[in-house]
This record gives structure tokens, C-alpha cells and sequence, in this order.
């Protein structure tokens, strides 16, 4: 089966990968280290290439609530200090990790849930699939550049919240 372009498809993608490495940060069998890593480099990648790529476009469209898109960076930035603050638990699987963890998972699933129904039907519904693939090849290109440079790194996570 051939990779969608189709921004909607690879955003939704993304969610759930998120949600996929939620559950292995949860779990005590799993490498809880290795699935954060993996989550923060693809949060911040994942945002960074919205906000770049796809939310400046969907904005010029009427049927697209502007106030929804920035809402959405908004919890991006929500999104990143919870981030931020579970990286700098020294002890994964602490109780304090945890506690954190469980903000982060609060932060993001109400950013993607908010995200999907509004933003991304809305996309769907007012953006002909040509445009949609043109803003999904924008998308991965710029996500994957930041995947290259180390976007999850503690020291590049601080950078965009501080920012």
C-alpha cells in the first residue's frame, strides 16, 4: 500500500504513534526511556511542521476557524512545557515521572482530540485533496528535517519553550 500525502492522513498518523508511546511510557515491561525519546523528538517535530507547513495555509481558508488553528498552537506550547518539565524528572517510572507523564498525556490528547475534530475536518471538508497533498509533502519534508537536527533533545525542547 502506497504512503498517503494527504496532510489530514500523515497529521492523523502521528497521533497515533503518540498514543502508541504513551502506552509504552506507562508500561513497566517496556523501555520507558527509549519511548519518551522517540515521543519528543516526534511532539516537537510533529508541531514545529504544523505550525511551519499547515496551519498558516489552513488559515487562509473561510470555512477553517482561524481561532481553532491558534488555539492549536497554543496547546502546542502547552504541549511542549509538559514535555519539558517530564524530561528534567531525573528517575523515570518515579512517582514524579509519572505524575508528569499523566500531564503530558492530558496536554496532548486534548490538543489531538480538539485538533481532529476541528482543524483537521474542517481541512478535509474545505481542502481539495491536491492542496491537501502539497501541505503533506511540506509537512513530512519540514518534520523530517527536524527529526534530523535532534528536535527532542532536552537542550532543544528548553529552546522552544523558552522561546
Amino acid at each position: 500500500m502506497a504512503e498517503t500525502q494527504d496532510v489530514v492522513e500523515l497529521i492523523l498518523q502521528d497521533h497515533r504513534r503518540m498514543e502508541d508511546l504513551f502506552h509504552l511510557m506507562r508500561s513497566i515491561e517496556a523501555d520507558r526511556a527509549a519511548a519518551l525519546r522517540e515521543f519528543a523528538a516526534l511532539l516537537i517535530a510533529h508541531a514545529q511542521a504544523e505550525e511551519a507547513e499547515v496551519y498558516p495555509a489552513l488559515k487562509r481558508y473561510k470555512r477553517i476557524d482561524d481561532e481553532e488553528v491558534e488555539h492549536g498552537e497554543h496547546e502546542h506550547d502547552e504541549g511542549n512545557r509538559a514535555l519539558l518539565d517530564l524530561l528534567e524528572v531525573a528517575e523515570v517510572g518515579s512517582e514524579e515521572w509519572d505524575a508528569k507523564l499523566e500531564a503530558l498525556v492530558e496536554a496532548v490528547n486534548h490538543h489531538t482530540d480538539e485538533e481532529e475534530r476541528t482543524i483537521l475536518n474542517g481541512a478535509r471538508e474545505n481542502v481539495a485533496m491536491q492542496r491537501r497533498e502539497e501541505l503533506g509533502a511540506a509537512f513530512r519534508e519540514e518534520r523530517g528535517r527536524q527529526l534530523k537536527d535532534g528536535c527532542g533533545s532536552v537542550d532543544h525542547v528548553r529552546r522552544v519553550v523558552h522561546a
